[in-house]
């Protein structure tokens, strides 16, 4: 029995359960060329005309196969046939030997992402369908992921410049081919998506061979556990909220009292919150060893301190204090003249010092705080712990220390003058809840 293809009136209620929406919206749809995305390009443009709006398909080009330029022109091409504004984005530079597959999908994000914010669309959609979220759930199976990473993707994803939206992500991808065929319209066949190389594609594979229905199994028990885990994430940001101070210059103070009134589950989830948020991580470090920390604290037997997740957990007090490490602090040269501000070491968000030459952006270290306190004695008495004030993003040139913006330090001019700062960790402390809606 053939599919019947998505409606514009399924495709509005769809989308209903991903909004609010702001009047004459803006989305930028991620268009690859294939099937699925084609098909919510083409769902997306007919929903947003009809409330006055538009979206932007941005096409990312990997160049990882000679046909990927060819393929991207293909789908501007189509884009403009059916009045819609397209822009591909490609990822240039070397490519890694391992890892292709992770590094690619963290340039796509992050390609996407700047898009987004450049055009000022607010909402990026992206094609994930019944059968995506199915293979997703078996590979964080075969990784011994459990009941949080086994909630698969989210219908509605909060980021800092946009909303990541799935509202086909009840809906199998048959249907998607149905939609397109009834609309005429072509799409792009990945050779990629036959390569069993990849584990993804093994077991796509390993479903289409299944007994029908695994797939909406899958997808279901995904949405189950998604239900799951948005209620132990509002348990975790109401332990943060009672157990950790967070400070704009990059640490955290907490009560491990506090910590230990949530259950052990919760606390060591909390905890290691905090820790990839202070250290500049994207993930929390691995459950196991937060959860000996977590144990260690709640039995206030830290002793003289610990490391994990590059961050130093001290006793301070009654409490402790959760500060970046000194070591593997990134250094770098941002091009003369630049303008925009640069992101250091999963951080902080820094302001380039207008000057004509190159500068060092790294760590202040000891050295160059022994320089500032030389200079600046009053910067003595900041109330910052000395751990954390080495940890600082910090401008050098061959004379010395230029700026440390997060201390409002600048050679030779006042304060109102140095470049701006901003803690702005790649996790923040107490991320958008996991949004678990049944999308069928």
């Amino acid at each position: 029995m053939s599919a019947d293809g998505v409606s514009d009136e399924e495709f509005d209620r769809l989308m209903a359960r991903c909004g609010p929406f702001e009047p004459r919206p803006l989305l930028a749809v991620a268009v690859s060329g294939g099937a699925d995305s084609m098909a919510l390009a083409l769902l997306a443009h007919a929903w947003a005309r009809a409330r006055r709006g538009r979206i932007l398909a941005l096409t990312v080009d990997h160049a990882l196969r000679p046909e990927s330029r060819a393929e991207a022109r293909a789908v501007a091409r189509w884009m403009k046939r059916r009045g819609i504004a397209h822009r591909t984005l490609r990822w240039d530079g070397a490519k890694p030997a391992t890892g292709l597959q992770a590094a690619a999908r963290e340039a796509r994000y992050r390609l996407l992402g700047a898009a987004c914010r450049v055009a000022g669309a607010l909402h990026l959609l992206l094609a994930h369908t019944r059968d995506d979220q199915a293979e997703t759930v078996l590979l964080r199976l075969a990784a011994g992921s459990g009941p949080h990473g086994l909630a698969a993707m989210p219908a509605v994803r909060e980021h800092a410049d946009y909303r990541a939206l799935r509202p086909l992500l009840g809906v199998p991808r048959a249907r998607l081919r149905a939609t397109l065929a009834a609309r005429g319209q072509a799409w792009i066949e990945d050779p990629s998506n036959r390569d069993e190389r990849f584990a993804r594609i093994r077991v796509r594979r390993a479903l289409a061979d299944a007994a029908t229905g695994r797939a909406a199994a899958l997808a279901a028990a995904a949405a189950e556990l998604g239900r799951f885990r948005a209620e132990r994430e509002r348990l975790i940001a109401g332990a943060l909220a009672r157990a950790v101070r967070l400070f704009p210059e990059g640490y955290a103070r907490l009560d491990p009292a506090a910590l230990a009134e949530a259950s052990a589950d919760v606390g060591w989830r909390a905890l290691g919150a905090v820790l990839a948020t202070v250290g500049g991580l994207a993930h929390v470090p691995r459950g196991d060893s937060v959860r000996r920390l977590h144990a260690d604290l709640c039995a206030g037997a830290l002793g003289g301190g610990r490391t994990l997740g590059r961050c130093r957990v001290m006793p301070a007090g009654a409490g402790c204090l959760i500060l970046r490490e000194s070591r593997g602090l990134p250094s770098a040269r941002p091009s003369a003249g630049a303008t925009a501000a640069v992101h250091w070491d999963g951080r902080f968000a820094v302001g380039i010092p207008a000057r004509r030459e190159r500068l060092e952006l790294g760590p202040l270290g000891a050295a160059g705080w022994a320089e500032l306190a030389g200079l600046r004695p009053e910067l003595r008495e900041v109330a910052l712990p000395y751990a954390a004030r080495l940890a600082l993003p910090a401008f050098r040139d061959a004379h010395g220390v230029v700026a440390v913006p997060a201390l409002a330090y600048r050679r030779g001019v006042g304060p109102k003058k140095t470049p701006f700062s901003a803690f702005d960790p790649l996790r923040p402390l107490a991320p958008a809840l996991f949004a678990a809606r049944d999308l069928a």
